[in-house]
């Protein structure tokens, strides 16, 4: 039976953190082709200025380390204990001494 326009096999999608599987073969390629090149990779870079070596240097980081999220923490102060509020306000004076 063919799906409406719109729907999908899978309506919950990828679960959330895993992989696509396109990227974690390319990234794996990078990888492997950096691994095996690293000599040739090696001269290369100290012929590069400065700046270029900067820059290929992050956009080799890309393929080679997972991507970071950025996080935060936000915190209700109305729901903290008077004794959990003593204690966090006398850690920030202990530490600016």
């Amino acid at each position: 039976m063919a799906q409406k326009k719109g729907q999908t096999g899978n309506p919950n999608g990828r679960p959330k953190g895993s992989p696509n599987k396109a990227t974690k073969d390319l990234r794996q390629w990078v990888n492997g082709f950096i691994q095996s090149q690293t000599e040739q990779i090696q001269k290369d870079w100290k012929q590069l200025e400065p700046k270029d070596r900067i820059i290929l240097f992050e956009k080799l980081l890309k393929y080679s380390l997972p991507t970071l999220q950025a996080t935060s923490l936000t915190t209700d102060l109305e729901k903290l204990s008077d004794e959990d509020l003593d204690r966090i306000v006398n850690e920030i004076l202990n530490k600016q001494q």
